[in-house]
């Protein structure tokens, strides 16, 4: 292995987190480089430059590995969400905007990577207990920013839900080049707007 390979010089000495840090963003070069099927410990350990039991002791197993991907990409998402609210206008339009173009662009910044980091975990426990838990996030975040525009009704979690397998299903289709980016925000914020309307008639 030559040493442009590595990503750090085998000698520096880095904490725990910024050692974290450094595993996980060469994790997803390997995946945007050969693909989520090349990534493993092993090869992660080797693309690094540190021994396997080193990335053992932080994933302790590939699917570990893979939903710490996850993880991380959904805090950027919803730090990139964030920031997109608070530089919105106080409308419906903006906000339904700001959650459509942070949505899409979050997901076509990390490529055709997340699709396959979340297709390696299907039927994973992990996964599962993982995606539930910022689903509900994501969902309770939009519920309380379009909340002052359904006239003091509730948004029902049957069109959260809706919501959001619009929002993966459009992202997908522009990460995989079957839609453009602009039409997948534009469907999306249409999605959002007709289910909060919907909730302000009752």
């Amino acid at each position: 292995m030559s040493s442009l390979d590595t990503d750090r010089p085998r000698r520096q000495r880095l904490t725990r987190e910024e050692r974290q840090r450094q595993l996980i963003e060469t994790a997803w070069r390997i995946v945007g480089e050969e693909g989520t099927d090349a990534l493993t410990l092993g090869r992660l350990a080797e693309r690094a430059g540190v021994t396997k039991p080193v990335v053992y002791s932080h994933f302790v197993t590939r699917s570990g590995l893979l939903v710490a991907l996850y993880r991380d990409f959904d805090a950027r998402e919803y730090a990139v969400m964030n920031a997109a609210i608070d530089g919105s206008e106080a409308t419906l339009a903006g906000k339904a905007g700001a959650i459509a173009s942070s949505y899409v662009d979050c997901v076509l910044a990390q490529g055709r990577e997340i699709p396959g980091v979340v297709a390696a975990l299907a039927g994973s426990p992990e996964l599962a207990a993982v995606k539930r838990d910022c689903d509900l996030i994501f969902l309770e975040r939009c519920r309380g920013l379009l909340a002052p525009f359904t006239a003091g009704r509730p948004i029902p979690t049957a069109g959260l839900r809706a919501m959001l397998g619009a929002a993966e299903g459009l992202s997908h289709a522009a990460a995989t080049d079957e839609i453009g980016a602009d039409e997948a925000k534009r469907e999306l914020f249409e999605t959002i707007t007709a289910m909060v309307a919907r909730s302000a008639k009752g």
